[in-house]
């Protein structure tokens, strides 16, 4: 059994430090400068080309991941537009932070004439690395647990943090700890198939990326009790996740799919 410690690291005056902040800040840097060491080191990348184009990234991705997630409870932020850019008061999810931060590189690489395909390799393996760590800020944050249970890995809630129906319960799936397990798995498999260049086209791994990320998501999501929109009595984040597994698998297939080609002579 474990619990959450304070949200607050540390006080200057009045301003709050926040865990959550710090990991997030710290999953971010990690990512960036691995993927930036992974592209050059296995993607013939020139060195700080991924720094350079973290700003976009990580710029669309914040925006991104605030916009889906006031999205999914629009009739709230549409009662209380205002709230749209708190958000400190939290908020932001990992699939609208992959969409905008997709639209980031494909503003970079138009503008720097680089592949699109690389840029979303190399920045895969950087970004799966970066949830890893930053889903331990759900745990400072006390949030994105699972359903109640005793296992011996149980997570102890305090009472202001459960949710309802759940607030006679004291003890819950440490579902962030699950996700940023299968995370660092996923890590090590993406890191493998780069350093041993075992896929001939760009563009692969990420797909790769896409499909593996969102098959651990699914049975998380399962667990978890804080879904905030569902559709037909299914989180979106399933559906979601589902949606892009069979996109991505189709892509993956018939871009790498030789049978079908012609031989012109």
């Amino acid at each position: 059994m474990f619990a959450s410690p304070s949200q607050i690291m540390f006080s200057i005056g009045n301003f709050n430090i926040y865990n959550y902040g710090v990991v997030l800040a710290t999953a971010i840097a990690v990512g960036v400068l691995f993927s930036d060491w992974a592209g050059n080191k296995w993607f013939g990348l020139k060195k700080d080309a991924i720094i350079d184009l973290a700003p976009y990234l990580i710029i669309f991705g914040i925006i991104g991941a605030r916009l889906y997630y006031c999205f999914l409870d629009i009739d709230f932020y549409l009662r209380f537009p205002t709230e749209i850019a708190a958000i400190r008061h939290g908020g932001i999810s990992i699939h609208g932070a992959i969409f905008g931060g997709f639209i980031g590189l494909i503003i970079y690489a138009k503008r720097h004439k680089e592949s699109i395909p690389k840029l979303c390799d190399v920045c895969s393996v950087g970004l799966i690395l970066s949830q890893a760590i930053g889903r331990w800020g759900n745990f400072f944050n006390s949030e994105a647990y699972g359903l109640p249970t005793t296992l011996p890995w149980k997570l102890y809630i305090a009472e202001q943090y459960r949710k309802i129906p759940y607030t006679n319960f004291e003890y819950f799936h440490p579902t962030f700890l699950y996700e940023s397990i299968l995370d660092l798995i996923i890590f090590f498999i993406l890191v493998y198939i780069s350093k041993n260049k075992l896929f001939k086209k760009s563009g692969n791994i990420a797909l790769l990326y896409l499909i593996l990320y969102s098959a651990a998501r699914i049975p998380i999501e399962y667990l978890r009790i804080d879904s905030v929109s569902y559709i037909f009595g299914i989180p979106v984040a399933i559906i979601v996740s589902a949606s892009i597994i069979i996109v991505s698998l189709i892509l993956l297939l018939r871009r790498n799919n030789t049978k079908n080609k012609k031989v012109t002579k």
